[in-house]
């Protein structure tokens, strides 16, 4: 049987290397703008939803398809993982150096979850964060009592309106009372749904959380173990990860994809969500595919970083 997913993502890699060719071609005469980097990366994904994010003020420095992006509910897939990761850590719920082995098999209240990660040795915080690891996020979920999700993703305005746009859709949530669907709900595959606004919001909150220690002798805090450990994650991801493919752009960037169907099967949607620069983040980009993985809304926005202003310019 012909493998469907992977002729998509081969079609999809062509499409995207030849618009990164194009990138460079670009009249230099012309500086990039957030708008027209959105604007080029809509005309490689059309019905994709774009938001970019400014960290400092929480205003928009682009969109496309900003409507439907207000009014977009859908599961969040594995972009809750950093979320959840970092509040339990901050809290010390979590030790981040816990090592948890993975079969790369997980199934959870009859739906098959499995890891698409290679195999790898029992993995730690950061390692898990980097390959998405389910089984390591399932076990996560166990420091939490039922009942108990809502707190850690409350504050981060993940939960509410982001007053970015009219007419906003409100994110659907209903706290997991039982240990399996706490463990649906922090994978992002059930019992959550969010729009891109409101993911955009989340990460801001988060990336505000991440800032970059202070050097010593400032007489500043350095960054928490929950900051470190979810920076190094996002970064390390978004590298060589499983949001890679984001950092063909050109732009350093921290991030994480995420990828989620419904529970009663069909096609699958793809979100990524990333901080740039990653050395000093000011930009929050979020990508949703209606149809699509993870892995495909990553290529989408690497080519929104190849044509937007902190790429730097080609000799």
């Amino acid at each position: 049987m012909m493998d469907t997913r992977g002729v998509r993502s081969a079609i999809l890699m062509a499409i995207f290397v030849a618009s990164l060719a194009g990138a460079c071609s670009c009249d230099p005469q012309v500086p990039p703008t957030w708008p027209s980097a959105a604007a080029h990366a809509a005309q490689f994904a059309p019905q994709a939803r774009i938001v970019v994010l400014d960290i400092a003020s929480g205003h928009l420095l682009a969109a496309s398809h900003l409507p439907e992006a207000a009014r977009t509910l859908a599961a969040p897939g594995s972009t809750l993982k950093p979320l959840v990761l970092y509040s339990l850590v901050a809290s010390g719920r979590w030790d981040p150096s816990r090592r948890i082995a993975c079969t790369r098999k997980l199934r959870i209240a009859g739906r098959s979850l499995n890891c698409s990660h290679p195999p790898a040795d029992p993995m730690d915080a950061r390692q898990a964060l980097t390959w998405s690891c389910n089984t390591y996020f399932a076990a996560l979920a166990g420091a939490l009592a039922p009942g108990q999700l809502r707190a850690p993703l409350a504050p981060t305005g993940l939960l509410s309106q982001t007053g970015l746009a009219p007419a906003e859709a409100i994110a659907v949530f209903h706290d997991p009372q039982t240990p399996d669907a706490t463990r649906l709900a922090l994978l992002g595959v059930d019992g959550v749904l969010v729009t891109p606004l409101e993911l955009a919001t989340a990460y801001r909150w988060l990336a505000v959380r991440l800032a970059a220690p202070h050097p010593e002798g400032t007489g500043r805090p350095p960054a928490s173990a929950a900051a470190q450990v979810v920076r190094d994650g996002l970064q390390d991801s978004a590298s060589f990860g499983m949001a890679g493919a984001a950092s063909l752009g050109g732009v350093p960037i921290a991030g994480k994809t995420g990828t989620a169907s419904p529970a009663s099967g069909g096609q699958s949607h793809g979100w990524f969500v990333g901080l740039a620069p990653s050395d000093a983040p000011h930009a929050i980009i979020v990508v949703y595919l209606p149809a699509g993985h993870g892995a495909d809304a990553a290529r989408v926005a690497a080519d929104l970083l190849a044509h937007c202003p902190l790429r730097q310019p080609q000799p």
